[in-house]
């Protein structure tokens, strides 16, 4: 498959933001008094669902029509989501906001409560999209649901840890332990995925896709002067250097390296959001990765080209 940049700021974005805001909410449920941290983690929860849900418009076509995409809530995830997000992104200003203005601990929690909720719905609703597509087999498994909400609180736990480095350092150490401990689950989900992914075998042959019964089958031509929308979608393009190298960066960042700094640096607000920072350049590629290693069936037919 080809992966669009829009598509993957969108699930990045909105992973570390929820991951953020889960990471905020556990400490508040844990009865820690950090106002500030609160209220600037809430608005930098809500800046990052922000610019996810900006960057999603530039995947469309006709990005007025955008509001036609919930129609279909009962049968698309797609629709899903887009009823999910900004319910969500409602409930973490709302919750910041309450914090802010010092309202009762119960309109807190609840609106605490219903943005977990809302933040894990939203980790399903994105996952499901792709995990539900039977004939992409590299993402038909539940793995997918579980690698994006273990990354999307991986990152979110590493960006808390900067922010409260920044604005409530006692719980600098504690978060920093958390997002080592859920990064190590995440890059454990990822590399099972892998594993798993590796030992596919297509379901579809050159045989079933052009509809031709015959040991031997070769194309030697596309039956068209140039490319079309299938071969310009539906796969990446790259060479396979280029893939090997993305999965390779993905896998020396998602994980290891931030772990090697918050294991053996001290944790100071820079070093914090440099973690983060090398964390979500992995989570780009590794992003980049999940949908270049797709192998739509469709190649098959357009191999020439593709």
């Amino acid at each position: 498959m080809k992966p669009a940049w829009s598509v993957l700021l969108l699930t990045t974005l909105l992973g570390a933001g929820q991951g953020l805001f889960l990471a905020l909410f556990a400490a508040d449920l844990a009865g820690i008094a950090a106002r500030g941290l609160f209220l600037y983690g809430s608005i930098a929860s809500f800046g990052l669902l922000a610019a996810g849900l900006l960057a999603s418009f530039f995947h469309l076509g006709r990005p007025e029509r955008a509001w036609r995409s919930a129609a279909m809530w009962r049968t698309s995830w797609l629709s899903r989501e887009v009823i999910v997000l900004p319910a969500f992104m409602a409930a973490v200003f709302g919750w910041g906001a309450a914090h802010h203005a010092g309202l009762s601990k119960e309109i807190v929690l609840s609106l605490g409560i219903a943005g977990a909720l809302l933040a894990a719905a939203l980790f399903v609703c994105t996952a499901m999209i792709y995990a539900c597509l039977k004939f992409l087999q590299e993402w038909h498994t539940p793995l997918t649901v579980i690698n994006y909400a273990a990354l999307g609180c991986a990152s979110g736990l590493t960006l808390a840890a900067a922010l409260a480095a920044w604005l409530h350092p006692p719980l600098a150490a504690a978060y920093a332990a958390a997002a080592l401990a859920a990064g190590a689950f995440a890059y454990l989900t990822r590399l099972a995925s892998l594993a798993r992914n590796a030992r596919l075998r297509p379901k579809s042959t050159l045989a079933t896709a052009i509809g031709i019964k015959h040991p031997k089958i070769a194309q030697i031509a596309q039956g068209a002067m140039g490319g079309s929308f299938n071969t310009r979608e539906f796969f990446h393009g790259r060479p396979r250097e280029v893939v090997r190298a993305a999965r390779w960066a993905f896998l020396a960042l998602v994980f290891p390296v931030p772990a090697l700094l918050l294991l053996f640096l001290p944790h100071s607000t820079g070093m914090l959001f440099l973690c983060f920072v090398l964390q979500y350049a992995g989570l780009l590629a590794e992003r980049w990765y999940f949908f270049a290693e797709a192998r739509h069936p469709q190649n098959l037919y357009y191999q020439a080209i593709a």
